[in-house]
């Protein structure tokens, strides 16, 4: 089973607030809430991909100085071998307030803590305890 490299942003306002979005109904993991992001082209790089993503999805513009490195997950579904590469941006909060679901999705800007009361894909479990340690430790 071929992997599918993913970019995953887990985008801040304030050391408090995450951007998260819920998954169309008709993809995989439909109806779950996810960090924006998507699949890394050939030639592009993970920020590259970041960038392009999450202008396209969230009309959220950022700089690839705003994005560092927070993780890599492997995970396997039964159907599907993901790699998430994880990386925090930082959100200037003028830009934050223009994001929305530029594909018709519904976004939310939730208080780190209260990320468990949403429903994310199993692969997604490990960046919610990442986002809560570092925060934490901020706040």
């Amino acid at each position: 089973m071929k992997q599918v490299h993913v970019a995953v942003a887990v985008v801040v306002v304030n050391d408090q607030d995450v951007l998260i979005a819920r998954r169309p109904d008709d993809k995989h993991q439909g109806g779950r809430w996810e960090f924006p992001g998507g699949k890394v082209e050939a030639d592009e790089s993970v920020e590259g991909a970041l960038v392009r993503e999450l202008d396209e999805e969230v009309a959220l513009p950022v700089a690839q100085s705003a994005i560092t490195s927070l993780m890599k997950i492997p995970f396997e579904y039964p159907d599907k071998h993901v790699l998430l590469d994880v990386c925090w941006v930082e959100a200037n909060m003028n830009d934050a307030l223009l994001a929305h679901g530029a594909e018709g999705q519904e976004v939310r800007w939730v208080h780190y803590s209260r990320l468990n009361e949403f429903t994310f894909p199993d692969a997604n479990q490990p960046i919610v305890v990442a986002i809560q340690q570092r925060l934490d430790a901020l706040n």
